[in-house]
């Protein structure tokens, strides 16, 4: 396994792929990795002849005050991850490989970048959809994986594919849950036993939704009152967002349907963690 930090080098290697008739997989990261990024990392060995996974935490997807510099890291257990994955080669790059001096180019997708976390997390979408760009032109890839927990993330980046006329097949790959279904999340790290056991207060309102739904309920009010009273019955949870929205535009909806998408967010603690689900799924 070939760890390369180096633009060119990247680039050098995946130019020289492509014209020997081999297919590129990519996995895009911020490293610290878990079994939810080892799922997507199995599926682009299936997927590619060559794996590539990429470790960069983004300083430009970070607001003011967010945790950049506490964002946990660890080169040594993610290359272990990597090799037991299959991984081919990990590009990971330096702050300043990827934005030199005097950059000022960004990408940015409008609409679908405003509600749920684009409303609470002012420019981090501009900063998602420019490293991927920037990572796509780089490694070149025909195949990339993401994870589905970030719903709002996987949708902004087909819709920045199509628009860009970019020839990658962009995969979501569904959310890997510990056996108590909370979602895997490297933020998940920063929780303690106590905050752990308050963060299962997000699987357990979306499972609980989806019953209702199962028995028949369609008014999203009625849904949402259900949620919120199964997050706010732990005392260490505040609600950032609790949102009903259409599956594939992010539109706000009243009644809902198998493609209506429920996502939260909520911080435990100071540790703000995401989930979501599709009420026909599963």
């Amino acid at each position: 396994m070939q760890i390369i930090e180096s633009v060119a080098a990247m680039q050098q290697l995946s130019f020289a792929t492509r014209r020997s008739g081999r297919t590129i997989a990519f996995v895009p990261t911020m490293g610290f990795l878990h079994d939810g990024h080892g799922s997507l990392l199995r599926e682009g060995r299936r997927r590619g002849d060559l794996l590539v996974l990429s470790i960069f935490v983004n300083p430009t997807q970070f607001g003011v005050g967010e945790d950049f510099e506490a964002y946990p890291r660890d080169l040594a257990r993610d290359r272990a991850v990597a090799e037991a994955a299959g991984v081919d080669v990990i590009f990971a790059p330096r702050a300043g490989e990827m934005y030199p001096a005097g950059y000022q180019t960004y990408v940015d997708v409008e609409r679908l970048t405003l509600p749920l976390c684009g409303a609470s997390r002012p420019g981090h979408f501009r900063g998602v959809t420019t490293v991927v760009s920037k990572l796509f032109n780089i490694v070149q890839p025909d195949v990339a994986l993401f994870g589905s927990k970030d719903y709002q993330q996987l949708a902004v980046i087909r819709r920045m594919v199509a628009d860009l006329n970019m020839p990658i097949e962009v995969v979501g790959m569904p959310i890997v849950r510990e056996a108590d279904g909370l979602a895997l999340s490297s933020r998940n790290a920063y929780l303690s036993s106590s905050q752990r056991q308050a963060a299962l207060c997000l699987s357990r309102s979306l499972r609980a939704a989806k019953e209702l739904y199962g028995a028949g309920e369609r008014n999203v009010a009625t849904l949402r009152e259900r949620v919120t009273a199964i997050v706010a019955a732990e005392l260490s949870a505040t609600v950032d967002y609790i949102e009903f929205r259409n599956g594939h535009s992010l539109e706000e909806v009243v009644v809902a349907d198998d493609q209506t998408l429920l996502a939260l967010a909520v911080k435990i603690g100071t540790t703000r963690l995401i989930d979501n689900c599709l009420l026909g799924e599963g």
